[in-house]
This record gives C-alpha cells, sequence and structure tokens, in this order.
C-alpha cells in the first residue's frame, strides 16, 4: 500500500499541557465527532485503505450485532455540520455521497467520519472489556488484528506506562462512564515519519524520536457509553502537524510536547 502524508494546520487543544495517565477529562458539550481542515484527505485515505485492506482495518466479533446497529445510529444521528443524509444517503462534506449498509455498519461508518472507531463491552461475568469491532484506519504502532477479542490489558501489553495500577484505573474508569456524559484525553507523539496507517508493533519499530523529529502525531480520543447495550465506544481522531506549524501555533519552545 502506498504511504500518503496527510497534515492539519493546527490541533483544537493545547498538547503542551501534561495530564498523569490516563488524563481523562469530561468533554462536556464538546463533539465527539469531528470535521478539520485535513477531512477530505484523510477520508481520501480511508477509502483507499478500506477498499484495498479491508482485513487489516476493519475486524469483528460475532455475536455483537446489537451493539453494533447502536452504534451504528449514535454516529449517524451526532455527525457534525457539513452532512447531508437523505434517506439510505449520507453526502460527506467533501461531497462524496455513502450509502447507508446496515449490514456492515462498521464498514460503513468508516467511510462516513474521520474518527477510528473502536468498540468493547464487558460480557456479562468478565473482569474487562474486550475489543468487540473496529475500523482502525490510522493504528499509531499497533495491529487491530492482534487486538480483537481480547481485554484491556492485553490491548495495552506493548504499552509501558500502562502498568498494573493504570489498568486497574482504566478499567474503573470505562466502567464508570455513563451515557450522556462523555469522556476525552489526548496523547502526543514526536516522530520522523508521518504516515497515518503505521501497523508495525512497538517492539517491532525504533522508540518515538522526540526533540528533533519534524512531525507532531497526536490523538483525540473520546468515550462514550452508549445507552441501550451498555457498550463503550473509544473514538480516535488523529491530528499530524509538520514542526514548522506547531511552531507557528504554539512557539518555538516545542521540546516540551513530550
Amino acid at each position: 500500500m502506498t504511504a500518503t502524508h496527510i497534515f492539519q494546520k493546527s490541533i483544537p487543544y493545547d498538547p503542551r499541557v501534561h495530564r498523569k495517565l490516563p488524563g481523562i477529562q469530561p468533554l462536556n458539550d464538546a463533539p465527539w465527532l469531528m470535521v478539520d481542515d485535513a477531512y477530505a484527505a484523510q477520508m481520501a485515505e480511508r477509502d483507499r485503505l478500506i477498499s484495498e485492506a479491508p482485513d487489516v482495518v476493519i475486524a469483528r466479533v460475532d455475536g455483537f450485532e446489537a451493539e453494533e446497529q447502536e452504534l451504528f445510529d449514535a454516529v449517524l444521528n451526532n455527525l457534525p455540520e457539513g452532512f447531508q443524509r437523505n434517506d439510505d444517503r449520507v453526502t460527506r462534506p467533501d461531497g462524496v455521497t455513502i450509502t447507508l449498509d446496515r449490514s456492515a455498519p462498521i464498514r460503513t461508518l468508516g467511510q462516513i467520519v474521520q474518527e477510528d472507531l473502536c468498540l468493547l463491552t464487558k460480557p456479562e461475568g468478565a473482569e474487562e472489556h474486550i475489543l468487540i469491532s473496529a475500523v482502525l484506519c490510522f493504528p499509531a504502532r499497533w495491529s487491530m488484528r492482534s487486538k480483537i477479542g481480547k481485554p484491556l490489558i492485553p490491548i495495552h501489553a506493548p504499552v509501558a506506562e500502562y502498568d498494573g495500577d493504570i489498568a486497574k484505573r482504566v478499567q474503573r474508569l470505562f466502567d464508570g462512564i455513563q451515557p450522556g456524559r462523555p469522556i476525552w484525553r489526548y496523547n502526543k507523539l514526536w516522530d520522523e515519519d508521518p504516515t497515518l496507517h503505521q501497523p508495525i508493533p512497538s517492539k517491532e519499530h525504533p522508540k518515538w524520536v522526540r526533540e528533533s523529529a519534524p512531525f507532531l502525531r497526536s490523538e483525540r480520543q473520546c468515550l462514550i457509553r452508549l445507552p441501550e447495550t451498555r457498550a463503550i465506544l473509544f473514538s480516535i481522531h488523529t491530528f499530524v502537524i509538520e514542526r514548522a506549524g506547531v511552531e507557528a501555533q504554539w512557539g518555538r519552545n516545542v521540546t516540551k510536547f513530550t
């Protein structure tokens, strides 16, 4: 697959602010779905990945159709400005029209919104939420295919900071999320490679380069409880900005972005 470099001009939050993991804060009235200045280019790349490599960017576990259908409706009912819905079709802000296919809800949503969507639920008797369905076009050095069907701790296994204490705090956080009270966090990673689709696991890839790297990658991650099935949506909006753009927005003292 051909790598495509796509950049935003800015980030709609201050990534210089350091928050102790897991770094969660209330979303309040802010939208959990966004359209930014890279929408058209990112969606073209999403369309390409979904068409050329659906088995790489889409995965699901059978038996959770109700959760997927509730997610389907939740996304369509919360589309930001710029979308037009006409019966069984949605026209995106870039002018592309997508046919709504309830038989393939995750694939369809992946062709409509800029966010990657990961759906998790906690089966009866289980101690952790598991990843049951996802469209993940822009992974930051992790493979969705190796995580589908697994609980939170194995999902975060390559992350050094995700120790036992953090794992317990995150699971309590997931248990406490209430419908109508979404929460969010962000991360920030300097890198020499601005490619959006990076599924290579971190153990097989050099460490993130920080101070000298020319690109800043930041994910705006939202957690939303679906009221009927009680599943949790983990949405990921990926920003990649060139160093010059970061300096223009936040000044030249950008080494603190770590």
